[in-house]
Parts: structure tokens; C-alpha cells; sequence
């Protein structure tokens, strides 16, 4: 469980956060999972280019074509500076967004699991969509991540409904800022 004074602070990523954020592509590629929220870090063939991509999106004169303006962030742990887990607002919809993805994505790393991170990190990006002006938050997951749908229900979440999506389910919530 979390410790008291364990608590994550959203950090823009900059050229310090290299080796940190390299490390965490890694553990996500070697366990076979997704990165959610990490902004293309995945498909990234370098961490010049991962940051260069992440910063061109947060600018709507710059966003990569097909893509929404969006702000990527580090969830870094105030006690130890520790990259725990990666979220991303994406400022506003498309029609693959708006069914599926949502406002926000996000990710932990599986040793930092169960600590309560996510619900923090979801927490503070509500706040920064507040602060942007986004009212009304779309928060997906897959029906089979029950860990995801507790941590999108702690946050206000309302379940409107499931879209299929060729063999998975995509639950939708709504949470109100």
C-alpha cells in the first residue's frame, strides 16, 4: 500500500527524464503490455523523438496529423522522485477518442501496482482538466481491467456504457470536474 508521504506529483517530461522514461518503455515491451498514456512511447524509436512528438502535440498548430492536442505527463513520486506511472489529457475528442480512448490515458509500472498511484494521477489530471477548461472528462478502460474501472469509479466516474471493439469490450465513464 501506499505510504504515508508517497505522493505523485504530474511532471512534464524534459531531456533529465531520459533514462527514466527509456527504463519504463522497456519494462512495458519486455511484459508484453500497452503503454497507455505514454504518448507513442512505445512505437518511439528514440526518447528525442518520444519528447519531440509529446511536445509537437501540445500545440494544436503542431499536433502530428490524427491527433488531438494533448499534455503528457510523468507521475513522479515526491518522496524519491521515482517515475511510477505516465498520463496523458488529450485536450480535446475525435471519433476513435470519443468511442473509445477518452480524454484521458494513463499507466503504472507493475512494481509501483496497488499503491493507489493511478487514483492519484487521475486525480490530478481532473484538476489540470478543470484548470483547461474541460468540464466533462471521458475516462475508458477494458471491461477486463477491473483495477482501471476502480480507479475511474474512486474518481467520480459514471458508467454510460461498453463499445466492442473487435474482441474487447471498452467500458465508458464520465466523470464530471
Amino acid at each position: 500500500m501506499k505510504k504515508l508521504g508517497d505522493e505523485i506529483r504530474l511532471t512534464l517530461p524534459d531531456e533529465q527524464w531520459e533514462n527514466d522514461v527509456m527504463d519504463y518503455r522497456k519494462e512495458f515491451i519486455e511484459m508484453g503490455e500497452r503503454l497507455h498514456g505514454a504518448g507513442n512511447l512505445h512505437e518511439s524509436e528514440s526518447y528525442a523523438q518520444w519528447l519531440a512528438g509529446v511536445r509537437n502535440n501540445m500545440d494544436p498548430a503542431t499536433v502530428r496529423g490524427g491527433l488531438v492536442p494533448a499534455t503528457s505527463y510523468l507521475g513522479v513520486r515526491a518522496s524519491d522522485g521515482t517515475l511510477v506511472g505516465m498520463i496523458q489529457i488529450r485536450h480535446a475528442l475525435n471519433d476513435y477518442l470519443r468511442r473509445f480512448g477518452g480524454h484521458i490515458g494513463y499507466s503504472v509500472r507493475k512494481g509501483e501496482r496497488r499503491k493507489g498511484y493511478a487514483g492519484e494521477m487521475l486525480h490530478l489530471a481532473l484538476e489540470k482538466c478543470r484548470e483547461m477548461g474541460i468540464s466533462r472528462v471521458l475516462v475508458t478502460c477494458d471491461r477486463e481491467n477491473t483495477a482501471s474501472a476502480r480507479t475511474i469509479l474512486s474518481n467520480g466516474g459514471r458508467l454510460e456504457g461498453e463499445v466492442r471493439e473487435g474482441a474487447g469490450v471498452t467500458q465508458r465513464y464520465w466523470i464530471e470536474v
